[in-house]
């Protein structure tokens, strides 16, 4: 069996279906991976020996920007992401047995699938883009709701229009294109009403959070065996364990002396410091040899040795610090990232940062909260609760899935 699994977005949208693609040739089957052009990306699906099929941009050309992304640029980006998947998707799905989309919004994957009479699943990372009684919708561009209304299911109501306002037109005239009538709610048309979570389900618990029929299988982890680097083995047999700073992609939304606060902060705990490079370039204040900066890296050989992960909240960064048994500070900035960092504190696993741009004092203060023996014990323990598996379980359903149709 062959299969098309796609995304638009960061590494934590790109290496879990590089996770899943590998899970499904365990099991006997191809598949291909649609996504961002981005080097990182080719290079990691590479690395896991997953075809690459390019698919619209870079996202480092939309978010690696001194301004974060404007209601502007989403409102281009929407469609000429549509336009790209139909054009890119239509043609890699050929002699495919089924079509799985995951990332920003996948506005035309489905209709794809359609066209194919293959079966089409939406999978997702977290719980902030489905509806539910339970919690409003996060924010996305377009006219806002009006204020003080609370109505949950009214809400939601108005987050479909905004999706609507952004792909449904592009959308609708690429599906008459291909002879499909029109969609009138394309957020509900895209998730469809059984999406799949592929999120642990102790630091993600869907039961009774959405309106939907999630399908929960798990987090999806690429396995790493590269080894460290030989500069960072090094800095860390040369003292205590540091604490890790990094925050991935988020270039254009940390603030920008991020760098400088948390090496200060981290210093205050007279503790040293191992700074993530990231997409925002960070780099040392000093010369002092109690700080390493490093490029890309196997987290999940690092953070077993580190004191504590400092970063912006992440849904992959978030799940291999806790498999880790690391003390996590997450300083939130975007999306999804608030809730990681508050389900993080409600475990007791961590911190959550309040606000986006720390101070040292701010910052030194999590530390010192995240560096204590209770908070140590408790991230050892919720390790031993977090399953390897959820790449495998998900293969499996998506071979069922296609076996059945």
């Amino acid at each position: 069996m062959r299969f098309l699994l796609t995304t638009w977005g960061s590494r934590g949208d790109v290496e879990p279906l590089a996770g899943l693609a590998v899970a499904l040739r365990e099991l006997g089957a191809e598949a291909q991976v649609a996504a961002p052009p981005d080097e990182d990306f080719a290079a990691l699906l590479a690395r896991a020996g997953v075809p690459l099929v390019p698919l619209g941009p870079t996202v480092h050309s939309v978010v690696a920007n001194p301004k974060p992304p404007t209601p502007q640029d989403a409102f281009k980006l929407a469609p000429a992401l549509v336009a790209a998947r139909f054009e890119t998707l239509s043609a890699a799905a050929e002699g495919c047995d089924g079509l799985l989309a995951t990332g920003l919004m996948p506005a035309g994957a489905r209709d794809v699938a359609e066209k194919r009479g293959i079966p089409y699943v939406l999978a997702c990372f977290h719980l902030l883009g489905l509806p539910s009684r339970h919690f409003p919708p996060g924010r996305r561009p377009g006219t806002p709701s009006p204020e003080g209304e609370t109505d949950n299911r009214v809400l939601w109501e108005q987050d479909a229009q905004r999706v609507n306002a952004l792909y449904g037109e592009a959308l609708n005239t690429h599906r008459a294109a291909i002879g499909l009538p029109p969609v009138d709610n394309v957020r509900d048309h895209v998730l469809t009403g059984q999406p799949w979570l592929a999120a642990d389900p102790v630091l993600c618990p869907s039961e009774g959070r959405t309106d939907l029929d999630v399908v929960q299988t798990g987090a999806w982890i690429l396995p790493d065996d590269r080894p460290l680097p030989d500069g960072l083995e090094a800095f860390l047999d040369a003292g205590a364990p540091p604490v890790y700073v990094g925050f991935g992609s988020m270039a254009s939304y940390i603030p920008k002396d991020i760098a400088q606060v948390a090496i200060e902060a981290v210093r205050a705990q007279g503790r040293r410091v191992l700074l993530a490079r990231g997409w925002a370039e960070l780099t040392r204040i000093d010369d002092a040899d109690d700080c390493f900066v490093v490029g890309e890296v196997n987290q999940q050989a690092l953070f077993p040795r580190v004191a504590a992960v400092v970063h912006h909240g992440g849904a992959g960064t978030t799940t291999t610090a806790a498999r880790a048994g690391a003390p996590q500070v997450i300083v939130p900035q975007v999306a999804d990232q608030p809730h990681w960092a508050a389900r993080v504190a409600e475990l007791g696993i961590g911190v959550a940062h309040e606000g986006r741009a720390p101070t040292v004092g701010s910052l030194s203060a999590a530390l010192t909260t995240a560096l204590t023996p209770e908070i140590r014990a408790e991230a050892r323990t919720v390790a031993g609760t977090i399953r390897p598996d959820g790449a495998t379980v998900a293969a499996k359903l998506l071979l069922d899935i296609s076996a059945r149709h």
